[in-house]
Formats: structure tokens, sequence, C-alpha cells
């Protein structure tokens, strides 16, 4: 009776040892693997901002196809609360300015009052693209992260086309006319001499359920994942030691 109680004890020591070691490898692997990622989660944002500063040079895409929409949403649900600001804004200002120096080599007046109020709408809606995102999370799903940023992209093409219509920089003759019935056929139609409105609308989308989708996607491939202990809520309680006294069932042994 007594060889079987010390081998019954002896299992349970090999048992805990094994636990133990199984837990320490999953720890290990689970703090090397995010140490990558967490490098990569850092610098992320800073080759997106580089891409989009490169991606607005004149005719590298079509009309209202766009990065911004989608940079500007993954930057208010990912990035921290002032970065969430700072970057990208900042990033939209110094391109803004170094493409007004270039049309302005192109002969547009762009620094007239009204181009500059039409431009500070732009701030406008990307500022309230960063409220929205500001509404979700960087756990939220995918699909659900995409409907944030097409909804984002929407509310861009909506503001801007009014703030068009409303300021009119570039002296369109349709946006003379004022009321309800103008502002929505500027919003629906455009301008004579350019393509319709609705294929600057399709090009928002796209351009915003593209970038998002692609965004969303290597953020949250680059996100540390949790550990198993995280996943759980907290620590697992230490198992109590074995204590030198008998079992009841190993004393009626």
């Amino acid at each position: 009776m007594i060889w079987d109680t010390s081998v019954r004890a002896s299992s349970r020591r090999l048992l805990r040892q094994k636990v133990r070691i199984s837990e320490f490898e999953t720890g290990l692997e689970g703090r090397m693997l995010p140490g990558v990622k967490e490098k990569w989660s850092h610098t992320l944002p800073y080759i997106f901002m580089a891409l989009f500063a490169v991606s607005r040079w004149p005719g590298l895409f079509p009309p209202s196809f766009s990065m911004a929409y989608a940079l500007v949403f993954c930057a208010g649900v990912f990035l921290s609360k002032r970065m969430a600001w700072w970057l990208p804004l900042g990033t939209l200002v110094l391109t803004d300015i170094a493409l007004n120096f270039y049309y302005q080599s192109k002969g547009w007046d762009v620094w007239k009052l009204s181009t500059i109020a039409y431009q500070s709408v732009n701030y406008v809606a990307y500022a309230l693209i960063i409220l929205l995102a500001k509404r979700f999370k960087p756990r939220s799903s995918f699909m659900s992260l995409l409907g944030g940023g097409l909804l984002g992209a929407l509310l861009f093409y909506v503001v801007t086309n009014a703030s068009s219509w409303l300021f009119n920089p570039f002296d369109n003759p349709e946006y003379n006319k004022r009321g309800f019935l103008a502002l929505l056929l500027a919003i629906i139609k455009g301008t004579h001499g350019w393509p319709d409105a609705w294929m600057f609308f399709r090009n928002t989308m796209l351009s915003g359920g593209l970038f998002t989708a692609l965004f969303v996607g290597a953020l949250k491939l680059t996100a540390p994942a949790e550990s198993p202990l995280e996943k759980e809520g907290g620590a697992r309680a230490p198992e109590s030691e074995p204590t030198g006294e008998e079992t009841p069932e190993e004393a009626r042994a």
C-alpha cells in the first residue's frame, strides 16, 4: 500500500512538471511572435503615410480614386488618440501645400479665398471620418471595419460635393444656382465639361472599400496577438501544493 501511495504521488508531480513546461513553452512562443509583430504595427502607419503621399501625384489615380478616406478612417481606429489626428491630417496638409504649388505653376489660382475655403471643408470631412472611426475598435470584425470605411468614403463624397457647390472655387456656372434642387443636382450630376458625378462617386466608394480592406488586413495581421492568459481574462490561480497529510482514500488503503 505504501508503494501504491508513492507511485500516485510521483505521477502527480510528473504531471505538474509537464504542465509547467508546456506553459513555459507557450508563453515563450507567445512573447517572441508579438515582439516581431509589434515592430511592424508601429512601422506600418508611417509606411502607409509615405505611400499615400506618393499616391497623390497628379494623374497617378483616376479622379476621386484616393487612399485618403481609408487612411484617415484606419488612423482613427488603430492609432492612439493624438496620433490618430496629427499623423494623417499633417500628411494631408503637407501634400496639399505641395499640390497647390504644383497647380499654381500650371496657371491655377489656388490661393484665392474660395479655394482655401473649399479645401478647409475637406478637413472638416476628414475630421468627421476620424470621429466616425472612434466608434469602432481595432478588434472589431473585418466586415464591420470595411463597412465603416465605406461609410466614411460616402460621408466625404457628400460633404465635399456640397462644399464644391457652395464655394464654387472653379467658377462653374451650374454651381451659381442656389436651393436644395441645385445642391442635389451638384451631388448627382456634377458640372458641364466634367464626367458625371456618379463616376466620381463610384471611384470614391471603390477606393474607399479597396484601401480600407488592404489597410485593415495588414494592421490586423501585424497586431500583437493576445497571450492565452489574456484570452482567459487573467492569470490562472496557482495550484495548491500537496501536503504531507494523506487523503481519505490513501488512509483507507
